[in-house]
């Protein structure tokens, strides 16, 4: 009778079981149909290897670093092909043995070598070539091995700030001054009514205030001090989208996906989902660290020298001590130098 009362007991038990791993397994393939909904609405680009420009030397020295290059687009749609210029430019560096994230902007208006075009505006290659162009530009000018890359039309910035109930962001006098004028534009542009900002202090930015703040350049420090008022504006959200709940992550997901192209498949996509709440984001900073104006056909900002700025870059970023650049940077470098006659002192 024991027996039988504990063959019972056993089945009841087993029974638990696979009715707890059923309402398990039902959750995760609800979850999986969910997410791979979501990251259909992102436009996916197919881009060849032999497309973009890598040395198999920096490529195997970095194959312990994620790469990936984002695209802020200045269009007023999502139009993310060749013929836009990335006003934007970041390198987001991810360690995947620590799981340490570093973000390094590129300025704009950084005098690089374009693949069939010589030297110009680093932001003119997405415009040339678009982003197998823009990539190519990166890797062989800083030494990198970005294969992958993310493009978001940058108002887009505005609804995801909204998404996330705002940003909170310390505004110096400099910074009040000018920030009326772009909020006064993007009201115009979006149909909002965004209040100004009539003084100094910290605020919690809307959309279309954050967006206006992301975008001022006038102040001391010009387009250096706006791309760093971008990355920001952009960790500030990420940071509050961590600890958002799930129905806030829909409503998120829902607003930014269908405004973002980028070539990694839907397969790294729901791969990288999970390891986001470990990412941390340790590091972020403008490159280069040394410029001089330049003017030629338009203004450009100089890198003083190339070698010396990437040799830096490569110990910010992967702690690389005396990293000694590639042939091809010290090449492009020397040409900079005979151009401009700006030499490293």
């Amino acid at each position: 009778m024991e027996k039988k009362k504990k063959h019972i007991v056993l089945k009841i038990f087993l029974a638990l079981i696979i009715t707890v791993l059923i309402v398990a397994l039902s959750g995760i393939i609800t979850v999986y149909f969910i997410i791979n909904q979501k990251v259909d609405k992102i436009d996916y680009v197919s881009i060849p290897k032999s497309q973009v420009y890598i040395d198999e030397k920096v490529n195997s020295n970095l194959a312990d670093y994620r790469n990936i290059a984002l695209f802020g687009i200045d269009a007023r749609s999502d139009t993310f092909s060749a013929g836009n210029r990335s006003d934007c430019i970041m390198i987001i560096s991810i360690n995947e043995k620590t799981k340490d994230v570093k973000i390094a902007s590129v300025y704009r208006d950084t005098y690089l070598d374009i693949n069939n075009r010589g030297l110009d505006k680093v932001n003119h290659a997405y415009s040339f070539g678009g982003p197998a162009l823009a990539m190519s530009t990166l890797n062989k000018n800083l030494d990198l091995n970005i294969s992958e890359f993310v493009a978001i039309n940058f108002d887009t910035v505005k609804t995801a700030v909204d998404c996330v109930g705002g940003v909170t962001v310390a505004l110096d006098s400099e910074e009040a001054k000018y920030i009326n004028g772009y909020i006064d534009g993007l009201n115009d542009q979006f149909g909002t009514s965004s209040p100004h900002i009539t003084k100094a202090g910290t605020y919690n930015l809307d959309g279309t205030q954050a967006l206006a703040y992301a975008r001022i350049r006038y102040t001391d420090g010009g387009d250096y001090k706006r791309t760093e008022r971008m990355r920001d504006v952009l960790l500030l959200v990420f940071n509050k989208a961590k600890s958002m709940g799930i129905g806030e992550l829909n409503e998120l997901a829902d607003t930014i996906l269908p405004h973002i192209s980028t070539n990694i498949t839907k397969k790294d996509i729901i791969a990288i989902i999970p390891k986001v709440p470990s990412y941390k984001v340790d590091k972020n900073f403008g490159w280069p660290y040394e410029v001089k104006g330049y003017t030629g056909a338009a203004w450009y900002g100089v890198p003083v020298d190339l070698k010396t700025n990437v040799t830096n870059l490569h110990k910010e970023l992967f702690g690389e001590e005396n990293y000694e650049p590639s042939n091809t940077v010290v090449e492009i470098s020397n040409r900079i130098v005979e151009k401009t006659g700006y030499l490293k002192e």
